[in-house]
């Protein structure tokens, strides 16, 4: 986190009084079952769990007597960033394939290595390579288009199969979504693994092509151009050569696991680099409402991570589940400043620019 983290006040966080603290509490709680582990974190979470579920004020008292405010800046010294938003999308979908449902979503292929170098290298902590084999070699693992072509050993991983092409891709996108089945039932589905492939818009394909205007390029505009035009939408995907593979969660959780594997907070919860922000702290996050000059100035908690969110002052915020989750995520693009809130007492580096 070297270059990233500036001490600050809690004045300085912009509508922080205003806020009802006691909405993140539970969420707080959630990120403890995880964070208690650590030294560093134990003592406010003994601190939080003892407190029940305390009132807006008294919450706002507990973070301000336990937590110091870091803000996030690039090495520049540039305080803004960005933000966008996800949300846990419905799908429909069939146990068994059929001419509607012929979409399938695998589960972690049998070929699929996952190479940890942290023990060798300890400066990638956090970072895992993704290969196969080929002889003696680890090659990198086939790309979004050689997987959809069947080169990959996904045959008999199929979890699900869904009726539509371009909802499967945003599923991968989002991370974790629900199907909707024939039967009745609903399944729920949540991140397993990925084929090692950074992420590439599609969005910024379609803009620099002159397919769509900047302002329509949201994942609505998205799928509306996908529904227009079906005989380029495979060639348009596969420009992300990004894969995702998923596994089958319990129907009955609260919400979506996260990278910390706990079920995320409507609205509560967002997504991080965790090269500059430790997953599970809270995080103080000063912007706007999607397409508004509203202020958004919210505590939440550090729970997901994702591959498009890179960077110091990045973050992409959860909606939640439902029509209006998808609104507001798909149109969420906005400018973003944002505090990590780390016990009193935290080692941090040096870090002014």
């Amino acid at each position: 986190m070297a270059g990233v983290l500036r001490r600050a006040d809690w004045q300085e966080l912009p509508g922080w009084r205003e806020d009802d603290h006691a909405l993140a509490w539970e969420p707080l709680l959630t990120s403890c079952k995880a964070l208690a582990r650590q030294e560093a974190w134990r003592g406010v979470c003994a601190t939080a769990e003892s407190l029940m579920k305390p009132g807006r004020e008294e919450a706002r008292r507990f973070f301000e007597l336990n937590f110091t405010p870091y803000q996030l800046i690039h090495v520049d010294g540039g305080e803004q960033g960005l933000i966008t938003g996800y949300y846990e999308p419905l799908l429909r979908g069939s146990r068994k394939p059929s001419a509607r449902y012929r979409y399938p979503i695998f589960g972690v292929p049998d070929d699929l290595l996952v190479v940890d170098l942290t023990e060798v290298y300890p400066e990638l902590k956090g970072m895992r390579l993704r290969g196969r084999l080929e002889g003696r070699r680890i090659v990198p693992y086939y790309d979004r288009g050689q997987i959809e072509q069947g080169h990959a050993a996904v045959a008999g991983r199929e979890l699900i199969w869904v009726d539509d092409a371009i909802e499967l891709f945003f599923l991968q996108i989002q991370g974790s979504g629900r199907i909707a089945l024939e039967s009745g039932e609903t399944m729920r589905v949540g991140y397993a693994d990925q084929n090692g492939h950074p992420y590439r818009s599609i969005g910024r394909l379609l803009v620099e092509r002159g397919e769509l205007p900047l302002e329509k390029a949201s994942m609505q505009g998205i799928q509306a151009w996908a529904r227009a035009n079906p005989g380029k939408l495979t060639e348009l995907l596969n420009h992300n050569a990004s894969y995702v593979f998923f596994r089958e969660l319990p129907a009955d959780l609260p919400g979506p696991l996260g990278a910390l594997g706990l079920p995320l907070t409507a609205r509560r919860s967002v997504a991080v680099d965790p090269g500059f922000v430790p997953l599970g702290a809270p995080v103080y996050i000063a912007t706007t409402w999607p397409l508004s000059s509203r202020p958004l100035n919210r505590l939440m908690l550090a729970q997901d991570t994702g591959g498009a969110i890179r960077g110091a002052v990045r973050a992409d915020f959860f909606w939640g589940f439902g029509n209006d989750a998808a609104r507001e995520a798909g149109r969420m693009k906005q400018a973003l400043r944002m505090w990590v809130l780390l016990p009193n007492g935290f080692s941090v580096p040096k870090s002014d620019p």
